[in-house]
């Protein structure tokens, strides 16, 4: 599955390479959906690919798609 660009794996998780807190944006993160450090990003953004999840959390704003992912994982 190619990626939606729709930023939640950069603003609902944390991720503890880039020192980003749970529910903060990656300051790399673009307006365009897009790491603005792509191809210096740290090897957790590297493993990712998107899949069925970013089908389920789908909704018209970040903030949703947010509150979404964090409730499918119980955050």
């Amino acid at each position: 599955m190619d990626c939606l660009r729709c930023g939640t794996c950069c603003v609902a998780p944390d991720i503890k390479a880039l020192g980003k807190p749970l529910r903060s944006r990656c300051g790399y993160l673009n307006a365009n959906g897009e790491c603005g450090q792509y191809d210096d990003r740290p090897a957790v953004c590297r493993r990712y690919r998107p899949d069925e999840i970013c089908l389920l959390i789908a909704a018209p704003t970040i903030e949703e798609r947010v509150e979404k992912y964090l409730r499918l994982f119980g955050l």
